[in-house]
Formats: structure tokens, sequence, C-alpha cells
């Protein structure tokens, strides 16, 4: 106590950490206003039987068991993580070759195939899926290239497929996503000290091996950008659903953000569209916290 008192006898007023929480102040408001206070509420509404007109009833966690049990609430889940694989892991994948072969070899023009790779993050996703519903229909380039190769026998509705519809807007989107991260990787790569390389090759290291010893090492930071990047988009993907698929055909590319917007527009179960967003804002946040202590490490 008499060490606390000691303390504070010793602060001046206006020291620069209490100044500090003067100047966060503004912006932890507008964070408490805009997301914390709309996130409690949800997490309220979430709580509840309600169909957005009459009086809502307790359902507890009625919702949430509901969120585990029944198939059709799960399976958006579950489309949605089998979409990471084309939303994350491809396109940093990609990334990564792309901006190695790039880096190593001289390109002219450099500043133009940046421009080309970044090109699909700057389009509006309504331009980028009504152009791809086009390409992907039934009478699309996609199959009209392929009838005008003798593989007609390959074309279909690759929207409107039960087996191919979800990964057909899994393509989507790794040519969307695989820009930034040709990006992200070439900024990092350019800060990479050259006597690195240098060195591994005086040590008799080929192409491969430079990218596992050094390039890879030296871009985790960018990785875990990219990866948190790209996670969040696919997991909170709902224009581009709603534009190609509509989430059909039946439920079949269904992803949560979709859903949440079905039940509470379209049936009017505000309850459960609440409790599925809550369980997708706690996905996006286990996801995103456990790429960063995978990847950047434990000490940074």
């Amino acid at each position: 106590m008499r060490h606390a008192a000691g303390r504070y006898r010793r602060r001046a007023p206006g020291q620069p950490r209490a100044v500090g929480y003067l100047y966060v102040l503004p912006a932890l408001a507008l964070y408490g206003v805009f997301l914390l206070f709309p996130l409690g509420q949800t997490v309220w509404l979430s709580l509840l039987h309600w169909d957005g007109l009459t009086v809502a009833t307790w359902a507890g966690t009625d919702n949430y068991q509901a969120l585990l049990t029944d198939p059709s609430l799960r399976g958006p889940f579950l489309h949605a993580l089998a979409l990471l694989f084309f939303y994350a892991a491809l396109p940093v994948a990609l990334g990564l070759l792309l901006a190695s072969a790039l880096s190593r070899f001289r390109v002219r023009g450099m500043t133009f195939f940046r421009t080309v790779f970044f090109l699909p993050q700057v389009l509006a996703m309504v331009v980028v899926g009504v152009t791809w519903r086009s390409i992907l229909g039934p009478d699309g380039l996609l199959n009209d290239s392929l009838r005008a190769v003798g593989l007609g026998s390959l074309a279909r509705s690759w929207l409107g497929d039960y087996t191919w519809a979800l990964p057909a807007v899994g393509t989507i989107g790794t040519w969307v996503e695989t820009g930034l991260c040709v990006v992200l990787f070439l900024a990092g790569i350019q800060r990479i000290p050259r006597e690195l390389y240098e060195a591994a090759r005086m040590d008799g290291a080929g192409p491969l091996r430079e990218f596992f010893a050094v390039t890879l090492p030296a871009l985790r930071a960018e990785t875990a950008v990219a990866l948190t990047l790209t996670i969040v988009a696919g997991l909170r993907n709902f224009d581009l659903i709603y534009i190609t698929t509509g989430g059909g055909p039946g439920n079949a590319t269904s992803v949560p953000a979709y859903e949440v917007y079905h039940r509470a527009f379209e049936t009017n179960e505000v309850g459960s569209a609440a409790a599925m967003g809550v369980g997708l804002t706690v996905l996006i946040f286990v996801l995103t916290v456990s790429v960063a202590r995978l990847v950047e490490g434990r000490n940074r």
C-alpha cells in the first residue's frame, strides 16, 4: 500500500502513460460502439427464438446445440473449411512459387507483372462473380474451349453440379487471393540479404534447397500475414457465393456468412442466424490466432 502510494506520488500529472490513455479513448469508444456493442447484441439474440417480428422467447443454448447436431447448420461450416484449401493454402503455395521464380530470374516489366497479379484484389467482387459465372456457365468460355479441343464430354454446368460447384467457387477464390500473396512475398524477398543466397550457393545449394533454407524461413512473417488475410477472406465469403451459386445447388456451396443472411432475412430465424454468426466469429478468431502462433512463433 505504501509502495503504491509512493509510486503515484512520484508520477507527475500529465505523464506519457496517462496521456496515452486519453489518445486511445476516442478510438476505444468507437470500437466499443461499432464492434463490441453489436457483438454483444448478437450474442444476446443467439440466446433467443425470434422471427424478427413477434415477441422473442428464451432459447438458452438451443441454437448453439443445433450448430453441432443439425446437418443443415453444420454443413456450411464444413464447406467453409473446405474452401480454405482454395482460398488460403493454394494461394500461399502459388504465391511463394511465383515470387521465388520472379525474384530469382531477372524479369523485365516486374511492375507490370505485380499489377496484373494484384488486379483481382482491386476488382469489386460483384464484377468478379458475374465474370466467372459467365465463364463457368453451360455455354461459357470454359465449356466452349473444352468442346473446341475435343473434350466436350467434360463440359458441364460447373456452378450447378453438386460435385463441382464447391471446387469451382474455390477456384475463383484462388484466382482472387493469389495476387495478394505474390505481392506480399515479392516485398518480403527484397529485404532478404543477398549474402545469404551467395553463402548457400557456395555451400552447393541448388534452387530448391535455397528456397527451403533461405527464402521460406525469411518469409515467416509475410506467410503469417498472407495466411491470416486469406483465411479471413475465405471464411467471410458471402458476395461471391450470393452472385455465383446462391448457396446451391441444394446447399452444396452454402457457407456460414451466406447462411446468416439466408436465415435472418429470408426464413426469419434470427436467433439461429445470430448463433451461426457468433460461431463464425469464434472460428475466425481461433484460426487466425493459431496461424500467428504456429507460423510466427511464440517469441514474436
